[in-house]
């Protein structure tokens, strides 16, 4: 039987991420056609088992989210102050991410809903992200330019509505996420690199180095990052040579102009596709989601360009940046709300480790 938001006053959507290295479960609650509210949410980031390797070993992942999830959930519905019969549809990330998390979180809802005979509803990871700033104070409303940021995916998507994508352009190799955690590496910083990135260039020249900005001279709104990474790569080693020392073995002084320059590089390539695809889409308004979105450089850029050319910015609140159960049961609420997805009693499951987001795309 399915469940469909016209059925009852109001629904509780109890969502699970599980996609990488955060194990995340929250309740959300939809009133009629307002925005579904987040009653409550715990999120558990694996970064500390992870540091150890320098980055995610999928099988400690997996491993660790069979530890988090069913405590997290009892949590969540403690501080919500209700019972597992109190939730009325269960939900899940189905993709994209690592195979065996996604399995674990997929396993668990459905094994859950089954227990408590209430439908599941698979949830895109990416449209969690797209969809998170509507849990801030400053929600955006649709038609909307979407820059999606994250270790993975970096992506400009024209979003009509719920389940309305339009694919602007991607990048063709690196994503952002991934050429600041791989200059972290080369820099000898800790895990997440990103962070650890962001936080030297504070202490760095943005203008030290001139690094390339790939694609920007072409029309179209793809991004590629593999270039820039060689040539910080190449500048490095320079340096590392000139002074005799390995990479790591450089100045604090040098890292971070290293450091600035690259996120200079990468912010600047965002900040000028994501106003060239508002531009090229006749619309004022921009939501930026993902990891990546919570770079404070990248806002205060964005906030400036938008501001400048009269355009609205969004973002999730900082904590929401990083990957949630909120934002899953976000989704899924409003995706029921939309119309556009019910909840199914079939607890048959499978994941989708690869899965565009425009694929979702309904007529």
């Amino acid at each position: 039987m399915a469940y469909t938001v016209s059925m009852v006053a109001g629904l509780r959507v109890l969502g699970f991420e599980s996609s990488c290295d955060e194990t995340g479960v929250a309740l959300v609650e939809t009133r009629g056609q307002a925005l579904p509210v987040l009653r409550s949410q715990a999120l558990f980031s694996q970064i500390d088992m992870h540091q150890a390797y320098g980055g995610v070993v999928p099988e400690l992942a997996s491993r660790d989210h069979i530890r988090r999830l069913l405590p997290l959930g009892r949590r969540v519905l403690a501080e919500a102050r209700l019972g597992l019969n109190d939730v009325d549809v269960v939900a899940f990330t189905q993709g994209p991410g690592l195979a065996g998390a996604l399995l674990v979180g997929a396993g668990v809802a459905c094994a859950l809903a089954a227990a408590i005979d209430r439908p599941v509803l698979g949830v895109h990871h990416l449209e969690g992200h797209l969809l998170s700033p509507f849990l801030s104070a400053d929600p955006p409303e649709f038609p909307f330019v979407a820059l999606l940021v994250s270790g993975g995916h970096t992506q400009l998507m024209q979003v009509h509505g719920v389940g309305r994508y339009t694919l602007l352009g991607e990048t063709i190799d690196d994503a952002a996420g991934e050429a600041f955690d791989k200059t972290a590496k080369l820099l000898g910083l800790g895990y997440p690199g990103g962070p650890a990135l962001a936080a030297l260039a504070l202490q760095g020249d943005p203008t030290a180095y001139r690094l390339p900005r790939p694609l920007l001279t072409q029309d179209n709104l793809d991004f590629s990052f593999a270039g820039l990474k060689t040539a910080v790569m190449v500048q490095a080693r320079r340096l590392a040579e000139s002074r005799g020392v390995p990479i790591h073995g450089l100045a604090l002084s040098e890292r971070a102009d290293l450091a600035a320059s690259t996120q200079e590089a990468i912010v600047d390539v965002l900040v000028r596709r994501a106003m060239a695809a508002l531009a090229r889409c006749g619309l004022r308004r921009l939501v930026v989601a993902g990891g990546v979105g919570a770079n404070r450089q990248l806002r205060a850029r964005l906030d400036q360009a938008c501001a400048s050319a009269g355009f609205r910015v969004h973002y999730p609140e900082l904590a929401l940046c990083t990957d949630n159960g909120a934002m899953i049961a976000m989704a899924a609420a409003m995706r029921l709300q939309a119309g556009c997805q019910q909840a199914q009693r079939v607890y048959r499951f499978d994941v989708r480790p690869r899965w565009p987001l425009d694929a979702l795309t309904i007529s």
